[in-house]
């Protein structure tokens, strides 16, 4: 598909989705910038972050080990269904940029990370972890940088796992489904 009018994103969005991305990626021009998106986003793939944040978070607090427990499957889960949807869009990622990262696959909406990071800054936001919502924050804000997702693709995405996080508030907790 043309990358100057891609038929699933009215033109006005489209053309906003491209200018922020290149302003973004031409902020990868500083190494010390290009550095940490990358680390960002080699720590965000598959959800690894959130993962080991959530598994830390059950050793660490033990009254409220199943609480976390259930946070990671709920930020897992959020990861699974990003991915379905992507399969389902087949939204390719942005083509007027050089990418910072290799990616693992060719499909940019939703932003995966930015699904995983935000189901986990709600779910261990609710437990009381103030480190991961600005670490969820900067995960989403790589991808921009890293220039392999359009800002549609990574606001989709965090509300996908906002939302997904939100809906499994109750059981994550341990209260009424």
């Amino acid at each position: 598909m043309d990358d100057h009018h891609d038929l699933r994103r009215p033109r006005g969005l489209h053309r906003m989705d491209h200018r922020i991305v290149t302003a973004l990626r031409a902020c990868g021009g500083d190494p010390r910038v290009a550095g940490a998106a990358r680390v960002l986003s080699w720590a965000g793939e598959h959800g690894a972050l959130w993962l080991a944040a959530g598994l830390a978070g059950a050793v660490v607090d033990r009254p409220r080990r199943g609480a976390w427990l259930r946070g990671t499957v709920l930020t897992a889960g959020a990861h699974a269904v990003s991915m379905g949807v992507k399969r389902v869009v087949r939204r390719p990622r942005p083509a007027h940029v050089e990418p910072l990262v290799g990616t693992v696959g060719r499909h940019s909406f939703p932003s995966s990370h930015a699904t995983s990071a935000a189901a986990a800054a709600v779910a261990f936001g609710a437990l009381g972890s103030r480190a991961v919502p600005p670490l969820a924050a900067a995960v989403c804000l790589s991808r921009l940088v890293a220039g392999v997702h359009y800002p549609s693709d990574v606001a989709a995405g965090a509300a996908l796992g906002a939302l997904t996080a939100r809906l499994g508030a109750r059981w994550m907790t341990g209260g009424p489904a």
